[in-house]
């Protein structure tokens, strides 16, 4: 064809036959085929780069003291990461141990087959008992050994002790033994009570040398003796057992294991002298200023004893003991009866987180201080013939005369024995 000039690609090869043209794709096809065999030669040939790693090393280990330095803080970073994530799922297991553990015990009830689901109207009732802690006896080894002897079916009575209240603690395991109780144990908070029961064959522990609990058991009196109590029964509970805990001034007339209803974390007997004052009533405020808003309403109860409650090992319990015994210890001038009761009574408000506990009234004339049998009960016929689980000279400063006349109008069946006490202290 004339005008056609001819390349060196359209040139025939071999035979002298016309040549053909290679196309495009054809023609980068080869180009990389070509670098690839050239690259795996020098693979081959030099292993190690085309620099040796002696003239690179100024550069080379430089390069390489940095990547294991980014890859150090890399893994590091990658671990804190790591342990939050764990972190948050233990957190998550917890919930959901306790939320199985609420669910075991209502199912345990054999009253609510379907968690969460309201039955038909009148037939919903909310979980009181809240389930007991798992027992930690690495709390305390000695004790957890003296426990297990001395409690039945994981309760026991406590009273704490220290020589001011001798005579007192004899009449108390006295009338104890009397009724035929057995579990039952002395807190000593000295040496002198401590060999004072193992000389009467009593149960006895005598905690771990403190500074603290040894200055007040060696001199402090009644109130000082009786906040300790919050600090000490806190092993109790992490142990595993329910606690009665009981003041010294108190004489047993029946077993008081016999009237739990353990339906709740905190069981305590009340300073109330009827039934309106120990069991709550609503108490009406007049402020006649307010005009047609004069009168209030308000809510009132006698407080609970702090010196006769039953206390479940619960953790709403610990946390009862932790909050009172903590504001003891930073307002020593604090009333630890009054501060029980505001730590289980007072709401949650702003600033202030309340504690959900559970909590049940005594019967006033089984479990009775020494103000209701004294201003009402010696003086009425009917009640005269009721007895008593307990009788609590609280109320009363002298409290030895008048447990003395008590067991005499009780036990020994003197029925003017109460008579010449007055109702209230001279």
């Amino acid at each position: 064809m004339a005008g056609r000039r001819e390349t060196p690609l359209m040139r025939g090869g071999g035979g002298g036959g016309a040549g053909q043209p290679l196309s495009r794709g054809s023609r980068i096809a080869a180009a990389v085929t070509v670098g690839v065999a050239l690259g795996c030669l020098c693979a081959f040939l030099y292993p190690d780069g085309l620099l040796s790693r002696s003239t690179d090393s100024a550069l080379h280990w430089p390069r390489r003291a940095d990547s294991v330095a980014c890859e150090t803080s890399g893994e590091v970073a990658n671990l804190k990461s790591q342990l939050v994530s764990l972190e948050r799922k233990n957190a998550e297991f917890r919930k959901q141990i306790n939320e199985l553990s609420m669910k075991l015990q209502l199912a345990g009830q054999g009253k609510n087959e379907v968690l969460y689901k309201a039955g038909p109207f009148g037939t919903v009732k909310a979980l009181r008992t809240n389930p007991t802690v798992t027992p930690d006896e690495s709390t305390n080894p000695r004790l957890a050994k003296i426990l297990e002897q001395v409690a039945v079916k994981k309760e026991l009575i406590v009273a704490l002790a220290n020589s001011n209240v001798k005579e007192s603690l004899e009449m108390w395991f006295t009338n104890i033994k009397r009724v035929g109780i057995s579990n039952y144990l002395v807190v000593a908070l000295d040496d002198s009570i401590e060999n004072f029961c193992k000389s009467k064959d009593v149960p006895v522990y005598r905690p771990d040398p403190d500074e603290g609990i040894d200055s007040i058991g060696k001199t402090g009196g009644n109130h000082a003796v009786s906040g300790l109590k919050f600090h000490i029964l806190r092993e109790f509970l992490q142990l595993g057992y329910s606690v009665l805990l009981s003041d010294i001034d108190i004489v047993f007339f029946q077993n008081p294991f016999d009237h739990l209803y353990r339906d709740s974390d905190v069981e305590s007997m009340s300073d109330g002298h009827n039934n309106m004052t120990a069991y709550g009533f609503n108490d009406v405020f007049d402020e006649p200023s307010m005009g047609w808003a004069r009168y209030a309403h308000t809510m009132r109860i006698w407080v609970y004893n702090s010196g006769f409650f039953f206390i479940r090992p619960t953790i709403p319990s610990i946390e009862l003991l932790d909050r009172v015994a903590g504001r003891l210890s930073r307002e020593p001038k604090s009333w630890d009866q009054a501060v029980f009761n505001e730590e289980l009574f007072f709401p949650s408000h702003p600033g202030y987180e309340g504690l959900h506990a559970s909590k049940r009234t005594m019967d006033i004339y089984l479990f009775m201080n020494s103000k209701v049998l004294f201003k009402t009960v010696r003086k009425d016929a009917q009640l005269r013939k009721l007895k008593p689980v307990i009788v609590h000279l609280n109320y009363h400063p002298d409290k030895s005369d008048r447990m003395k006349a008590v067991i005499e109008f009780y036990v020994n069946g003197k029925q003017n024995a109460l008579e010449h006490f007055p109702d209230g202290s001279e």
